[in-house]
This record gives C-alpha cells, structure tokens and sequence, in this order.
C-alpha cells in the first residue's frame, strides 16, 4: 500500500515537473523573440524592417545593394523636372476677401453619393456654394457609408473617412460649418418638410443664386443631393476666382484623414521607403463602369467581356451612355479612349530606363479582372506591391472600428429549391425523364464582386448584398490610403484618368494634388493615342523592341511631363478644376539664378508660362533663395555624361535571365540621358 501510495506520489511530481518544463520552454522562446525583433547591434529603420518585412507579402529583392543618387541616368528617372522647380502652392486669398459674416442666409444640409474622387470633388463644391449663398454649412453626409448596414457607429458618414474637427477649423475664415442641424431643424428634415434640390454636375453660380438663394431665405434651410462627383462649374468667372482658390483650400488643407487612417497609410509608406529606394506609383484606372462606358470590353475574354457589356447596356438604359451597346474596342482603344493595360504601362516603365528591381506601388481600388491583370506587370518588375504587401489584416480591420453582424438574405436559392427539383425529377414517370439539376456554378473567392455567381444564369445584375454594401464603404478607406501613398511618389504614372461617366477619376485628383502640392515631381501623363500606335508597331514582337522603338517612347514620356499639362488645362480642368487647379492656387519664385533659363533650352520658362498661366509672384515670406538648382549644379550636370544601355536595361530581366527571344539592339550604341532630359524640358 506504501508502495502504491509513493508510486503515486512520484508520478503527480513528475507530471508537475514536466508542465513547468513546457512553461519554461514557451517563456524561453517568447523571450528569444523579442531580443531578435527588438534588439541588434544597429536599431536603425533598416534594421527593424527587415526583421518586420517577413510578416508582410512583399520581400524585396534588388539587384545592387547601394544605388547611386548623383548619377545623371537617377536624375532623369527619379529627378525633379526643372522647368517647374520655381512652381509653389499659394492658395491664400489674393484681393479683397472677407470672413464669414455672422448672421448667414440659413443653413445647407448636403448628402453626397458617390465613390472616393466623387466625394471629394462634391465637398469642395459644396463649400463654395456655402460661400455664395452666405449659408452655414452643416458636415456632409456621406451616402456610401450611411446606408451601409452593419458600419461601425463610431464612425458615421463624414467622419468615417475625414476628420470633422479638422475640416471646421481651416475653413473658419471662409464659411461657417456645424456639425448638425439645430434641433428644430432636425425634426423638420426628419418629417421631409425640408426644400430638397437635385443639383447636377455642372450647374451654375447663377442657379444658386437665381433659384437657391431665395428659397434658403424663406425656409432658412435647404437640403442639395449632389450624386454626379460635383454640384458647380468646374471654370467659374474671373470675378469668382477667390471661389476657386477656396476650392484648393478645401481639398489641399482642410481635407484630412481622420487619425488612424492617416497613420496606417503614413506607416505604410515608411515601410515602403525603408529600403532607402524611391518608387513608382501606378494608378490602373481599370474599374468595371470606366470600361463600360469608353466601350472597351474586347480588351478582356470570356465573362469579363459579358460583364462589361451588361454594365455597358444598364448605363444606356439609364441615359449616362448615348452611344450604341456593340462598338468596335480595338478602334476605341487606337483613339485613345481605352485605359493603357498593366502590361503596357510595364513596357513603357522599362523602355523609359526603370529597371526589373524598381518599386511600383498599384493604387486605385479594385482591377477588373483581378490580380491575374497584373501578372505581365509582376513578370517585369520583382517589386509589384499595394497596400495588402505593406500591411496585415489586424492592421486593415482596426481602422473599420467595431462593426455589427450582418444578417441579410443569402443571394443563393434557398436549398429546399433544389430538393423540390430533386424530388420531381424522382417522381417523373416512365422515361425520358427531365435530366437531373446541373451541378452548382463555381465561385471563385477571390472575385469580390460576386460577379461569376449570376453572370450566366441571371439576364438582371441582383442588388447588393449588405456584405458588398459594407465592402463598398471600407474601399473609401483603401482608396484614402493609395492617395497619401501616391501624392508622395517619387514618380506617379495613370493607366487611365477618367470615371464611369466621363469625369476625372481617382488618377486625375492625384495628379492635380501633386501640381499643387510638389509641381516639380516627376508625373508621367502619357498620351494613350500616341502610345497605342507605337505598341501597333512592335504587337507581334513586344519583347524584341529596336532601338528606334525604345527612343520614341522615351521621348514620348519625357514630353508628356510638361505637354500633358497643356493638355489637361483644355480636357480635364473644364470637367474638374482639382484635376488641374492652376494658375488659380500656385505662384512662381523670383529665380535669381535663373536656373530655368538653360543654355541649351531658352524656351523652358516661356513654356511653363504658356502651359498653365501661372504669372503671380510668390510672396516675400516664402523666400526668395530656395532654389535647388544653383549654377554651380547646372555646370556640373552639363559635363555628366553617363552611359545608359537600353537593351540590358529593357530585355534583360534580373542579372541573366533574357525576357525577349533574341536580342536586337546594338549595345555598343549608348543613349545619352543628357539628350533625354532637354527633350522633356523643350
């Protein structure tokens, strides 16, 4: 019995000793976890994203460890573009302008519908209205999130995407802007006993004035449903241009992010730049309505085809598409109106001098067609990213909040559908019987638009579900990311720069936001007319370009930094001022260098000039000796002469891999960068 007692005994110790054993192991090895994450012998930001890199997709891999930033063949891809150096943000009020008067006409209550850039381009309108009719502005609403359900209620309508506090206060010396309705004045909107205007994309001041006003003074408030991307004239009147710069003011300062979004995109573009390596950020513009409307379905095969052109056909029904439902895409694409593939902007990426191991950050929403869209692009470049490789999951779902449980009817037919026809199948008689229900269409769950499920069952799109409700309203938060992380690119280039109705897109307020804000970064604004007929010419050999290929559409893009500006004041700024918002909102710097004024190209300030109309002079306090180019600088960049092969750098993909079948292009033939630069700046 003692015996069997000891035993005992001996086996409850053993059994504690080993659960100690396993706590201490998992204390050892939480502990060597830490000390190699957060310790080393140089804690620097290179160091602690490389032990961080390995939780994210995106490794990078490059070529040559240190890249030099002195070399003129850097300048010409990375570099600032000169002519616009001297080219500053002054958005300030220039004449006689005065603050908000106290006693306003009455209050504008505004809804807004729409994705990111339509938001954006109908808040700044709204507030210049506001500025017109002498009205407090109550926040906007924003419609793609409120009618979501299941939409975290800490951050309702306006405050889910911008911060309110933020925006009140840098608009108080312009127009009065509350956060409510008075209570009496909520009742009333809540019984719809207030007067509610429709207002189209570009309706006039006169409108406001003539129709608006005197409505807003009788009922002391007025509710504008804006649905088109924007409620006024993109080019007001000359007496208006201090409204135009109020616009600049809205969108370029007041328009913050709230916080935590603000700081996952700012944490996710230094993990971006952690490599010590500038990067290229691409905007595909290749959304399904955009593609439906120019007519370009034939670009894709298959039911991405149907797709477009059952988008194609709803929009003809609804008025937004006046032409016919079949239209000849190859034609369309050839004139210009059909968005430049990610292949293509690869190709042109390539031919232009950027190498395999160059960063290229995919902005702007969801790619029709899904990431195999992208695959020719990845085979190009090593360092193919966007905001899922630079973030985790826990990252993406905190900036949501604390969002409620969907319950909704599944889009599925309900299973006992599918018995009944079991069951009469079982019951039909004496054969031939009816064949038995065909097996269930596959879905495929990387499609997030659910497309694949009714594309050939269903003549009629079915709404959608409160989960694609939900998506819809979280891909504002994506889009707001993409934008922080593009406006700082080193080099920016669209794949496409107009919406599902013929407007400015995503793309559009990018470029119009770095004119602004950095005029002189590098902003490619390739003419797609132009480049579909040089892609004609190499279709069957796209991999095996020549050297006078390679030369043209590295002239192309060179010039397309400063001729797509003139070519945007007459296209897009008639359609959306932020898309081009100069010379309204920027001034020019006294040049006492005259850095502009190169040797070899005397006509670079004349042409900044002509190009965007910018002949206001910087104020003093901005300083009149922040130029960096000095001429010191300018001898030494003339006397560079740094050798640049395009054929290594265009059909070679790493260090030997060979991308084309043969190679035919003279290597011993160098292109000089130098003639590059002063080609782009004629």
């Amino acid at each position: 019995m003692n015996v069997e007692k000891k035993m005992f005994l001996l086996k409850s110790k053993l059994k504690w000793v080993g659960l100690l054993g396993l706590i201490l192991s998992a204390v050892s090895l939480f502990t060597h976890f830490l000390l190699a994450r957060y310790t080393g012998p140089n804690n620097t930001i290179d160091a602690s994203y490389q032990t961080t890199i390995t939780i994210f997709s995106w490794r990078p891999i490059f070529e040559n460890a240190d890249v030099s930033r002195n070399g003129l063949r850097h300048r010409r891809l990375w570099g600032p573009v000169r002519p616009l150096q001297n080219l500053h943000p002054y958005a300030n009020p220039r004449g006689n302008y005065e603050a908000p008067n106290s006693r306003t006409n009455g209050y504008i209550f505004v809804r807004i519908q729409g994705g990111f850039h339509e938001i954006r381009n109908s808040i700044s309108d709204v507030v210049v209205v506001a500025r017109l009719l002498n009205a407090t502005l109550v926040i906007p609403e924003i419609q793609s999130t409120t009618s979501s359900k299941g939409i975290s209620s800490g951050f309702k309508s306006f405050a889910y995407l911008y911060n309110e506090d933020q925006f009140i206060v840098a608009l108080a010396k312009d127009v009065r802007v509350l956060k409510t309705l008075p209570k009496t004045l909520k009742l009333a909107r809540r019984m719809k006993r207030i007067p509610s205007f429709k207002v189209r994309y570009e309706t006039s001041p006169e409108f406001y004035l003539h129709h608006v006003l005197p409505v807003l003074k009788r009922h002391s408030v007025v509710e504008l449903v804006v649905s088109g991307g924007g409620c006024l004239q993109a080019i007001l009147p000359p007496h208006l241009e201090e409204c135009q710069r109020l616009r600049c003011r809205v969108a370029f300062h007041a328009l913050q992010f709230r916080q935590d979004v603000q700081q996952l995109a700012t944490k996710i573009l230094n993990r971006l730049r952690a490599s010590g390596r500038p990067y290229v950020a691409f905007s595909p513009g290749m959304t399904r309505d955009a593609l439906a409307y120019s007519g370009c379905s034939e670009l894709f095969q298959d039911v991405h085809t149907e797709l477009i052109q059952h988008r194609r056909s709803w929009m003809i029904k609804h008025g937004i598409v006046k032409e016919k439902l079949s239209v000849d895409s190859v034609e369309k694409r050839l004139n210009g109106s059909c968005p430049l593939m990610p292949e293509e902007i690869g190709l042109l990426l390539r031919a232009y001098g950027y190498s395999s191991d160059t960063v290229i950050y995919v902005s702007g929403g969801e790619v029709f067609g899904g990431q195999r869209t992208l695959i020719p692009l990845h085979a190009m470049f090593d360092n193919v990213v966007d905001r899922t490789s630079l973030s985790t999951n826990r990252e993406l779902t905190a900036i949501y909040g604390q969002e409620g449980h969907l319950v909704g009817t599944p889009r599925l037919p309900p299973p006992i559908e599918k018995e009944k026809k079991i069951e009469a199948w079982k019951t039909a008689g004496s054969r031939p019987r009816p064949l038995s229900p065909p097996p269930a269409r596959p879905r495929y769950p990387y499609n997030m638009e659910g497309w694949w499920g009714w594309v050939a069952e269903n003549d009629n799109e079915p709404e959608s579900t409160l989960e694609e409700l939900r998506t819809n309203a979280h891909k504002l938060l994506w889009e707001a990311i993409d934008f922080h992380i593009c406006i700082e690119a080193d080099a920016f280039v669209p794949g496409f720069d107009l919406d599902g109705k013929g407007h400015p897109n995503f793309a559009s307020l990018v470029m119009g936001q770095r004119l602004y804000q950095s005029a002189a970064s590098k902003t490619f604004r390739p003419d797609r007319k132009e480049v579909a007929k040089l892609l004609e010419e190499i279709r069957d050999d796209l991999y095996q370009a020549n050297r006078t290929w390679l030369t043209s559409i590295r002239k192309h893009l060179s010039r397309s930094i400063l001729d797509g500006l003139t070519v945007a004041s007459k296209t897009s700024k008639p359609l959306s001022f932020l898309s081009h918002p100069v010379p309204e909102c920027s001034c020019m710097k006294h040049d006492p260098f005259g850095s502009l004024s190169h040797a070899s190209n005397p006509l670079s300030h004349s042409q900044v000039q002509a190009a965007l109309g910018v002949s206001h002079h910087c104020p003093a306090w901005m300083g009149k000796h922040d130029i960096s180019m000095l001429p010191k600088d300018k001898e030494n960049e003339e006397e560079l002469d740094e050798e640049d092969s395009i054929s290594e750098l265009f059909l070679w993909h790493g260090k030997n891999q060979n991308v084309g079948k043969e190679e035919t292009i003279d290597k011993e033939v160098p292109m000089e960068d130098q003639e590059e630069l002063e080609s782009g700046e004629r």
